[in-house]
């Protein structure tokens, strides 16, 4: 429990003591947005390697080389636990928003956060509104920015990291009314720092894997038509490949 308590404990620290960080930068944002993005991005990896650490969890990172420098892209992960998105940020490259859904936009200071670096939040149970994220995430790609999405809509809960459940076609729209590349984001063991033994924190060893670019402009009539599928074989094969160390 001592875990659970300091990340908790942290992560409300963080929150409120960087009030005046969050006040400033959302003052400079419309002015200086670069600097705004980069002091935001450093910020929030630092207190997540800090939330991290303070969890015991370990991760070693595969296939980073897969990902293009050169533009954004859409990644395209399994989801196991809280703490993918803390795994996923910490080794991701450049700029990068998350998908997330509408419930955390409720939550004061960290909505703030979220948006200083390019979350975007769904509401499943509205169509439009999920049309309106599609195209706002459309358009954060068209500026440099990537996006990471975890198709499933929901954390797995099935004790083995095969168990995906399915992925969503209408996730991967963002890569195909862009052209962007998708990168197959594989998470391995990331269930066992909270979820497998909820709520002890235990010290984990997370393995993260990045797939080759898949380019949706070179899928074949078929592939398009089941891309979700399509990524999700791939996905599974990297979980095989690449297991919890």
């Amino acid at each position: 429990m001592i875990r659970f308590i300091l990340v908790i404990l942290t992560a409300f620290l963080y929150l409120i003591l960087s009030i005046p960080v969050l006040l400033v930068l959302l003052l400079i944002r419309k002015k200086k947005p670069e600097v705004c993005d980069k002091v935001s991005r450093a910020l929030i990896r630092w207190i997540f390697r800090v939330i991290l650490f303070f969890a015991g969890t370990k991760i070693t990172v595969e296939g980073q080389e897969n990902i293009p420098k050169d533009r954004a892209v859409l990644y395209i992960g399994n989801h196991r636990s809280y703490f993918d998105i803390l795994v996923t940020y910490t080794t991701v490259p450049g700029s990068c928003g998350f998908v997330a859904k509408k419930e955390l936009a409720r939550i004061p200071l960290l909505k703030n956060w979220m948006d200083l670096i390019h979350c975007l939040f769904l509401d499943r149970s509205d169509i439009k509104q999920g049309l309106q994220m599609i195209l706002a995430g459309c358009e954060e790609i068209k500026s440099g920015t990537s996006i990471c999405i975890f198709p499933e809509g929901t954390r797995g809960k099935t004790p083995s990291e095969l168990g995906l459940g399915e992925f969503h076609n209408g996730s991967f729209k963002m890569a195909t009314k862009t052209g962007c590349p998708i990168i197959p984001l594989s998470i391995s063991g990331s269930r066992n720092i909270l979820e497998a033994h909820f709520p002890k924190i235990r010290g984990t060893h997370v393995t993260v894997t990045y797939g080759k670019p898949i380019l949706p402009g070179e899928l074949t009539k078929e592939e398009k038509k089941e891309i979700g599928n399509y990524t999700k074989n791939i996905l599974l094969e990297q979980l095989k490949e690449n297991p919890a160390r």
